[in-house]
């Protein structure tokens, strides 16, 4: 390498939950890793918090097994499609609502803990040598990962531009009391501005994490329009007394830039990989982010393990997951689906792993959502 101020086999850029999981998986790979973020921890970052299991398998395999300890575990999903059928089953493993401020954090030091070095840093270039990269002209790396959001610059450095309208959501997210919420994720889809939803996740401490989104497509959507929405959403309770109300973007699975090139990875948002439905993308942030550490680690050809890793973990789930979406452009699709599971825990069960984990649009399923869309026509 070429004389340097800093020098590491992994750097990680943002230190949210993809790229904590970067800086654990390289640590265990025996990787020097510096962590670099904008922010000090903690901090605070708009989401609606929900924590799939699927999330938790990858952080107990990365050796953080007991994020949810403080946390009621969330049984059930009360889901109503855009005409207004409804289904409320539970689910086949629990979910949690962690605020992201500790949930990161949490993270975060368990990576110190780990072994990376955590460094409060704006990150302004990134260049591939070839050999290896160098941060800001003067931190230089074995391989970099970027996790650093929607408007990654590493995914600039790779030459590829953001999400752009219908590849990308806006969604507005704060924290309502809700003492008397029943203890299950509710997500009430609508016909205005479809693809949309309001969201409402009891956090067990008396609130609940509520949001509204929707998907760009046009012409700008006003924090006014938002707040309308997630009033009109969810009736039963004070939205007007949320704290916290910030809006974000979500870089849609549906509109991926290769992954990662030379010394350069990308995971989490930086490479959109938010569920294009139910606009879930902590699973995917920390088993991409895992998943590139662990090549990152590698001085030979990190990229080229990287695509390979990725593509046989979650390429499958990412076709299905692109046709789930294309299919549900059309409304009574998602109508027919509501009543398909609400007929029938499997498929209750198979909509959620592909919302929220890393399943597929089986027969049986698309079977049952048939079925159900022709019985309603009748």
């Amino acid at each position: 390498m070429d004389t340097g101020t800093d020098r590491y086999d992994v750097v990680v850029i943002g230190a949210g939950p993809a790229g904590a999981a970067a800086a654990l998986s390289a640590r265990r790979s025996g990787a020097t890793v510096l962590l670099l973020d904008k922010s000090d921890f903690p901090r605070d970052k708009p989401c609606g918090d929900g924590i799939a299991p699927h999330a938790l398998d990858v952080l107990t395999d990365l050796g953080v097994p007991d994020i949810s300890a403080n946390f009621a575990p969330i049984p059930a999903l009360h889901l109503v499609g855009p005409s207004g059928g409804a289904v409320a089953r539970p689910h086949a493993r629990p979910a949690y609502t962690i605020p992201r401020t500790i949930f990161d954090n949490h993270l975060v030091e368990a990576a110190i803990r780990a072994g990376a070095v955590l460094r409060r840093h704006t990150v302004r270039s990134v260049a591939d040598h070839g050999t290896h990269a160098v941060v800001d002209g003067e931190i230089h790396a074995g391989a970099v990962v970027g996790a650093d959001g929607a408007y990654s610059l590493v995914r600039k450095a790779l030459g590829h531009a953001p999400n752009g309208p219908g590849h990308l959501a806006l969604a507005i997210r704060g924290y309502a009391p809700a003492p008397n919420l029943a203890p299950e994720q509710r997500i009430v889809t609508t016909k205005s501005g479809w693809p949309a939803y309001a969201w409402a996740f009891p956090i067990g401490d008396g609130r609940a994490n509520i949001g509204y989104g929707e998907v760009l497509r046009g012409p700008a959507l006003s924090r006014r329009r938002l707040l309308d929405r997630l009033a009109e959403l969810l009736p039963d309770l004070d939205t007007t007394a949320a704290t916290n109300l910030r809006a974000h973007h979500l870089p849609l699975s549906t509109h991926r830039p290769p992954p990662a090139g030379g010394r350069l990875l990308l995971a989490g948002d930086a490479l959109s990989l938010i569920n294009p439905f139910t606009g879930e993308g902590i699973f995917y942030a920390v088993l991409s982010g895992a998943l590139a550490g662990a090549a990152a680690a590698h001085r030979d050809d990190p990229a080229g393990r990287y695509r390979r890793a990725l593509r046989a973990r979650l390429g499958p789930h990412l076709r299905h997951s692109r046709v789930a979406a294309a299919l549900s452009q059309r409304q009574w699709v998602v109508d027919a689906a509501v009543r398909a599971a609400d007929r029938d825990q499997r498929v209750f069960d198979a909509l959620i792993e592909l919302g929220l984990g890393d399943g597929r649009l089986t027969p049986y399923t698309l079977a049952a959502i048939a079925r159900a869309a022709t019985i309603n026509r009748r």
